[in-house]
């Protein structure tokens, strides 16, 4: 339950009381304020979600577990939904967003196509903090075991399987009521699935989604879970009233709202949901009491002591026999059917990563007080994954957000990098690769600068991949070269030079500079919010590609736009020897008049376009 859905009263009072009894609670899908990490108030698990709302090395690096939220079950394959009634400016500043805007998560394709995209994220976020045990939230829906054996053998620590019952402040009444299915259901898929496929014994399984009782535990941990979450009924604890109006931010009791004066009245306290904790640890006592069982742990995966209820009828009249579901026979005998107690984590290398051999150079020069400038050259070949989140993450330890000071940390590389290229990087830290890198250059970007180009002077095409900064926070790249589809997906404060750009640019932005010097594919600047972007339009074809819905394209007007684009062409050409930035900076009266500036159309003094199909991508008085 994210702060945002939650009030900040709320919010900080579930992370205390889970933290006083050796629980966890999770930030939801969001920033958090950094003044609470570190204290009683810090969120032991943070989420990382598609929409990759406040995600900053120093976010990550205060978590115990970090997770990954590909689906939820009051709401699947929506994401979260925050009206923006209830983004103020205190949680718009924590989310780097835009104040007013309602906050919906992209799908989780737009950085997440595969299971091997979703296996990269985990090896970064394994990278950036190593501590931390990484799960992966999945929604209980038909197929999910698959998934789940995916999640497991890319090397997850959890995963947890949401039901359709439940919800927050986040959601909708309508997909409240009519999403998803029944955790049970979910649950048994992937007990199934990862136990079939001798993987169940690497992962901690997690369920929630309305869950209320030590009964329900019971059943869960029969039918295979070790973890137990509960949302609704932690927040009956604080004093929900279910007055179900959270998408209102009317909540009467203070909790699920941003209104300054509703959030007075709220009135619960952390030992208030201590002792629902306590007394449901009692009475999941009694129920094990009865079963004959000593602890929980001797119940998880019992298929055996499952009974089906005879004679169940859906709503609809129709009978169900569910025995199959749950027949123990159905299991491979001599698999684990619990976790093992170890971390799921791959294989050691045969010798250390590039990012191991930055990490423990950066060490080093912390240790020695930071001092003077840590210079680190090396070759590189697309083997080499995540290079400098190890490091960023020491950093963010030493720090925070803040990083080091200006140009402490530079690390050169020469060849073909592989995935995630400059994660995570903070203020202070720059790197510079000669060469070519594949997907996810810069993700997370948070205050450091990368600088890609040619390995010879002069050379042109395709520097990085997709999916280039995506959920950037701030810092800079500059690229010497095209990249791929998705270039600054939920950017919200970086600023970025490319050469060119396939589909979805921008999409979603809410924050920062974009500067296209070159063709861009279609669908650019799609449910951008803030921020703006240059693009260069030689082949007259960029307005046919523009996504108008929230923007709108005008040629510059006035000298602050101008002089931002112009320090930003003249700050790629010194970083990378871009011939085509210096071209257009050697007759720049000739080129100004070539780029088309996007804003949102709030900040361009613009309402939404007209229905006229098409063509009604730039408005007269725009151009």
């Amino acid at each position: 339950m994210s702060f945002g859905s939650l009030s900040a009263e709320a919010h900080e009072t579930l992370a205390i009381a889970m933290n006083r009894i050796g629980g966890r609670s999770g930030s939801g899908e969001g920033g958090e304020d950094p003044r609470r990490y570190g204290t009683e108030r810090n969120s032991a698990v943070k989420q990382i979600a598609s929409g990759r709302f406040g995600v900053t090395p120093a976010y990550l690096a205060s978590a115990a577990e970090l997770q990954i939220k590909i689906a939820q079950g009051s709401k699947p394959g929506e994401g979260g939904q925050v009206p923006g009634s209830k983004v103020t400016e205190y949680i718009a500043r924590l989310r780097h967003t835009v104040p007013g805007v309602a906050l919906i998560s992209p799908p989780p394709h737009h950085d997440i196509y595969s299971i091997e995209d979703l296996a990269q994220l985990i090896y970064d976020l394994k990278r950036v903090n190593p501590e931390a045990r990484v799960a992966v939230k999945l929604v209980a829906s038909t197929g999910v075991g698959t998934v789940a054996s995916g999640v497991a053998k890319g090397y997850a620590d959890t995963v947890q399987v949401s039901g359709h019952d439940g919800g927050t402040g986040a959601s909708p009444l309508s997909s409240v009521k009519h999403s998803g299915l029944p955790w049970e259901l979910g649950l048994i898929d992937v007990q199934r699935s990862l136990v079939a496929n001798d993987l169940r014994g690497r992962v901690r399984l997690r369920v929630d989604g309305g869950l209320k009782s030590a009964r329900d535990v019971v059943v869960a941990a029969a039918l295979g879970a070790e973890e137990f979450g509960f949302g609704t009924t932690a927040l009956v604890a604080l004093g929900c009233a279910m007055i179900r109006q959270c998408h209102l931010n009317t909540c009467p009791v203070g909790i699920a709202t941003q209104d300054p004066e509703l959030r007075k009245r709220f009135a619960g306290e952390p030992d208030h949901v201590v002792r629902f904790f306590t007394f449901l640890a009692e009475s999941l006592r009694h129920e094990l009491a009865r079963l004959g069982l000593r602890s929980l742990d001797e119940l998880v995966g019992r298929w055996d002591l499952v009974r089906v209820r005879e004679g169940a009828e859906t709503p609809k009249g129709v009978s169900l026999d569910l025995r199959p579901l749950v027949d123990p026979g159905a299991l491979p005998p001599g698999s684990a059917t619990r976790w093992q107690g170890r971390r799921n984590d791959p294989p050691p290398p045969a010798a250390p990563t590039l990012d191991d051999e930055l990490a423990a150079a950066v060490a080093a020069w912390l240790e020695r007080g930071a001092e003077g400038v840590l210079e680190f050259d090396a070759e590189v070949d697309n083997g080499q994954r995540t290079l400098g989140a190890r490091a960023a993450g020491l950093v963010a330890r030493r720090y925070g957000d803040a990083g080091p000071r200006d140009g402490s940390l530079v690390a050169t590389f020469t060849g073909a990098a592989g995935q995630s290229f400059g994660s995570f990087a903070l203020p202070g830290m720059r790197l510079v690769l000669r060469g070519e890198a594949q997907d996810y250059v810069g993700k997370s970007l948070a205050g450091g600068e990368l600088v890609l180009r040619p390995r010879r002077p002069g050379e042109a095409g395709v520097i990085a991949g997709n999916t280039v900064l995506y959920g950037a926070t701030s810092g800079a790249l500059f690229a010497s070269g095209s990249v791929g589809e998705r270039v600054c997906v939920r950017n919200s404060g970086a600023e970025a030079v490319v050469e060119g750009c396939g589909d979805h640019g921008c999409e979603y932005m809410t924050g920062g500079t974009v500067v296209v010097l070159g063709p861009v594919g279609r669908n650019f600047a799609a449910g951008m919010s803030g921020g703006e972007a240059f693009v260069l339009d030689d082949d007259g074809r960029f307005l046919g590609r523009l996504n108008d819905g929230s923007v709108a394209a005008r040629r510059l007007t006035g000298d602050a736009a101008e002089a931002r684009l112009r320090r930003l062409i003249e700050r790629h050409a010194s970083a990378t020897g871009s011939t085509v930035a210096a071209d257009l900076l050697a007759d720049w009266p000739a080129a100004r008049a070539r780029f088309w500036h996007v804003l949102p159309r709030a900040a361009a003094g613009l309402g939404r376009p007209e229905p006229e199909g098409a063509g009604a991508a730039v408005r007269p008085e725009a151009a």
